[in-house]
């Protein structure tokens, strides 16, 4: 029979009556383990975060220093001409200038101060007579430029006025100044600037000298209150002026020429209000590194680009324009023309310029100094720098760029050798002919022929990327220069052998 279950008696079941397994309980090895596991997962996402938190904060940084070009500790102005407080602005670009100072060498040129009289010394018969016969040295960097005229004997030995000092000094201060006692006010600035380039051009250089002190410097090239690019040089703005108003020639790369012969022609031609910024990376350049001549009595530094920028279109403004004579050639009695280094013209004849490659592209590369772009102010020539001078458009090992540049600079060289040589023989025979009695109105075929041989041959030689700044445009102009002095040989020869004729038939 049923019976109710006693409080104290447990009721089991089948299942129930097997004991239960025991609970394991964890190792204290695995529960070290997962403690680790999760310490370095926490660990890990704290330094994660850390390294994302600075690279955001360092990002900013860069974003910030980008921004700020300059920290303004000296107060720029146009009167402010020592390159070491410009320096204090802007100490990554100054501390490129100061390094002009450096000397380095090329196959065919660099700031080796070498006499060239010494290396070619033909050119002491074909520059005789001339101050370039007597000092004729390598240029150095823009650091000697001042130097260097205080040092040549030109200078010295000859009697040179201040215009020469147009292109070697920080100038304008001095126009300006001296523009300002001739009693033009401060609100005629463009008019007191063009009146102290007269009044210093016409002082001998050693009076001239006395008001300036320091090389070509930051204020030259760039407007302090904004660092833009800026033509200071009176010289360049009448020159460019007088380019665009009486040329025709298609140049591409000078946009606003082009735009400007289209327009109105209300006013003249200024670079600093109508150029582009990748035009004034090449005029700031062309300021100085161009032909000119000293204009009239007053000796105004002019460039002569009147009828353009070919070798034969300045030799036309000088031969039918002006009439210019540099010196007689004391041998040959031949009115002679001086090149001087000329590489605006030649680089505006070139497939570099035709790309818009500038000056500043090649020789003041841009760099990057942390987040800072910046263009490099260690002016010089691009064989020393070829990585960034050249390899930014040109992807082929240095080696063979370098080979490239020097195959055409040989090729010109040895046309250079070439013209030399036809020369030295064209003054010879002309010397007899003089010599041995002729005519004036007998030479003077000759002497013309000498005088364009003589032009030619110095466009090179003077410029000085010994042909590369427009291989063909040089090769060509070297052509013509052969070709002249041998036909001046022949005039100079038809002269003499007429003169052995006669005396022969008149004994």
């Amino acid at each position: 029979m049923y019976s109710e279950p006693q409080p104290h008696e447990a009721v089991t079941s089948p299942a129930a009556a097997v004991p239960a397994a025991p609970v394991a309980k964890p190792s204290g090895r695995k529960r070290w383990g997962a403690m680790s596991f999760y310490a370095c997962t926490v660990l890990g996402v704290g330094i994660l975060t850390a390294s994302v938190a600075l690279l955001w904060q360092n990002i900013n940084d860069r974003k910030t220093e980008a921004q700020q070009h300059a920290f303004r500790v000296v107060e720029l102005h146009d009167d402010l001409l020592d390159p070491a407080e410009w320096g204090k602005n802007y100490p990554r670009q100054y501390e490129g200038y100061m390094r002009t100072q450096e000397i380095a060498a090329t196959k065919y040129g660099g700031s080796v101060n070498y006499q060239k009289m010494d290396k070619y010394p033909v050119y002491r018969t074909l520059f005789k007579g001339y101050a370039f016969a007597i000092d004729y040295r390598e240029e150095r960097g823009h650091h000697y430029m001042l130097i260097d005229q205080d040092e040549t004997e030109r200078n010295k030995q000859f009697k040179q006025p201040g215009s020469c000092l147009h292109c070697h000094s920080s100038i304008n201060k001095a126009y300006r100044d001296e523009g300002r006692k001739a009693g033009v006010p401060d609100d005629k600035q463009k008019e007191q600037l063009m009146k102290g380039f007269e009044i210093v051009c016409a002082m001998p250089i050693q009076e001239g000298r006395k008001l300036v002190q320091h090389p070509v410097t930051c204020v030259d090239c760039h407007e302090p209150k904004s660092m833009q690019l800026r033509v200071s040089r009176p010289g360049f703005m009448n020159g460019i002026a007088e380019f665009a108003k009486g040329n025709t020639d298609d140049y591409p790369h000078l946009p606003s020429i082009m735009s400007w012969r289209k327009g109105k022609k209300d006013k003249d031609y200024d670079p600093n209000t109508m150029a582009t910024r990748q035009e004034m990376r090449s005029f700031v350049c062309g300021q100085c590194h161009v032909e000119y001549y000293f204009h009239g009595p007053g000796k105004l530094l002019t460039y002569p680009w009147h009828r353009g920028l070919k070798v034969e279109q300045m030799e036309d403004y000088y031969d039918n324009q002006v009439s210019h004579i540099d010196w007689t050639h004391p041998d040959t009695g031949t009115p002679m023309l001086k090149a001087q280094h000329p590489e605006f013209e030649t680089w505006n004849q070139g497939i570099h310029a035709r790309s818009g490659v500038s000056c500043a592209d090649c020789h003041m590369p841009y760099k990057r100094e942390g987040a800072i772009k910046i263009s490099d102010h260690h002016v010089r020539s691009p064989m020393l720098n070829i990585a960034r001078a050249c390899q930014t458009c040109h992807r082929y090992p240095e080696e063979e760029l370098k080979a490239r540049v020097e195959a055409i600079q040989d090729r010109c060289h040895d046309m250079e050798t070439r013209a030399e040589t036809a020369m030295f023989e064209l003054v010879g025979l002309l010397k007899h002919a003089k010599d041995g009695g002729a005519k004036p109105e007998q030479l003077k075929p000759a002497q013309m022929l000498h005088r364009k041989a003589q032009w030619r041959l110095d466009m090179v030689n003077a410029e000085n990327s010994r042909g590369f700044h427009a291989p063909h445009e040089t090769y060509r102009v070297l052509g013509e220069a052969i070709d002249f002095a041998r036909q001046g040989q022949l005039e100079a020869t038809k002269v003499s052998n007429k003169r052995v004729e006669t005396a022969r038939s008149n004994p």
